[in-house]
């Protein structure tokens, strides 16, 4: 009977055994959980982290973390006169190998086309100035002309910019400018104009005569002012003077081609009116398609100080390793856990619409792993939490718990099958037989006595 009892007890030492010290090669994983954490960051934006893949071969998992900017870019609506250039000295070569005809109308034909796409609540004219091959004309509105009424047609645009002759012996920005507002409509909405030119004015309408003289100066700076303060918002690029402090016209005027500028323009950081660019001839095209251009934009739709931290429970600290599978494509983020949180840390300067930021890591298992976790649910995630700056440029924090879902198992058995013991397995059979032999030992000492 004794024997039975020491046989029993023996058994169900190495079925507890069996069970409390789980196998890496024998436990598996399953995902029992795969939902998708979201959090809304505007309307159209937000953050989203998934389980993404899973390779329960080798016990691991991968999990992708992805902001989404999903605002459509607002566009201009209104009217655009683009006032141009057409004196002669447009047909001059720049250090850059084009004239800056070349690469003033280039730039404009692309502008033209980038601010119509998509966009149907806008509609551009063209407008060109310098003065009248006929003298007797000059000083007069007929020193500029109208390239095209308002149309929302790219390619009608772009080739009226394409047929402009550059052909103007003066510059006559009045003109120009007084013209130009005459093409707008009466209806209520926005309106520009934009204005591309490569020289100071030296003609005005009804002038004294004198190039580049203060009357000049005056008239188109009064011409511009009172368009400003008509609500047209007026963009100016002037290509740059190379020497400022010359007198373009030294026996009619003590004017120099800087104070000219100054005069009528203002400067950059303090413009007359609007905007004002002053560029040398290689910035032409980056000013016209990309400055000019995102100056008209209403409202930029750009999330701002993106700060996401994301949290693991301890459990998946201590019994799984992290790596990255591909790093942030926008933005920084920790090279490693945070063990003091338990956390990693992803940083986005800015997001802008369309830009979707992306980063994704792995869980593996580990091989000296803690056999308690086996049969536990265990969340992949702890939680999430965001920090950023909204459309409005409010300061907004958001967090959320929801996490996919992993278990280990071991599958149930009672004794080894010979040959497959593990390390663990055959220590415990040992201390099994060692305790075994002790007891029976003390009970035929026992029956000795």
């Amino acid at each position: 009977m004794k024997n039975k009892i020491l046989i029993g007890i023996f058994l169900i030492i190495i079925l507890i055994a069996n069970v409390s010290f789980a196998s890496y090669s024998t436990v598996t994983m399953e995902v029992v959980e795969e939902p998708i954490c979201t959090i809304e960051l505007t309307q159209n934006s937000k953050f989203e982290k998934r389980l993404i893949s899973k390779d329960l071969t080798n016990k691991e998992v991968t999990l992708q973390l992805q902001v989404t900017n999903e605002e459509e870019s607002e566009k201009p609506t209104g009217e655009i006169i683009l006032v141009l250039d057409n004196s002669l000295s447009m047909q001059e070569e720049t250090s850059t190998g084009k004239t800056r005809k070349d690469l003033i109308f280039e730039s404009a034909k692309t502008l033209v086309s980038n601010l119509l796409k998509d966009n149907t609540k806008l509609k551009i004219g063209i407008v060109s100035f310098s003065t009248n091959t006929d003298i007797s004309k000059e000083g007069t509105i007929e020193d500029a002309s109208v390239i095209s009424a308002l149309s929302d047609n790219a390619n009608t645009l772009t080739d009226a910019i394409s047929n402009i002759d550059t052909n103007g012996p003066r510059t006559n920005l009045q003109a120009g400018l007084l013209l130009a507002s005459q093409q707008f409509t009466k209806t209520d909405n926005n309106k520009y104009m934009i204005v591309l030119t490569d020289g100071v004015p030296n003609v005005a309408i009804d002038y004294d005569k004198i190039y580049y003289s203060d009357d000049v100066i005056n008239k188109t700076k009064q011409q511009l002012q009172a368009l400003d303060s008509q609500g047209v918002r007026i963009t100016t690029m002037l290509t740059e003077i190379e020497d400022e402090s010359s007198m373009p016209n030294p026996n009619q005027t003590t004017n120099t081609f800087g104070k000219i500028i100054t005069e009528v323009f203002g400067t950059q950081d303090n413009p007359t009116v609007g905007n004002f660019y002053y560029v040398t001839d290689s910035k032409i095209e980056t000013t016209i398609t990309n400055d000019i251009y995102n100056s008209l934009v209403p409202t930029a739709k750009i999330l701002k100080d993106i700060t996401i931290v994301d949290y693991f429970p301890e459990e998946i600290i201590k019994n799984f390793d992290f790596a990255y599978v591909s790093n942030s494509n926008i933005g920084t983020i920790s090279t490693q856990i945070n063990t003091t949180n338990n956390s990693i840390t992803w940083t986005i300067p800015e997001l802008a619409s369309g830009q979707i930021a992306t980063v994704q890591y792995k869980l593996k298992l580990k091989e000296n792993f803690d056999s308690s976790i086996v049969a536990k649910i265990l969340n992949t995630n702890e939680k999430v939490d965001i920090d950023y700056t909204d459309l409005a440029g409010a300061k907004q924090t958001k967090t959320s718990d929801v996490s996919p879902k992993i278990k280990l198992t071991e599958p149930p058995t009672m004794l080894p099958k010979a040959g497959t013991l593990t390390l663990i397995g055959f220590t415990v059979l040992a201390s099994g037989l060692f305790i075994y032999s002790i007891i029976k030992l003390i009970v035929v000492n026992r029956k000795i006595k």
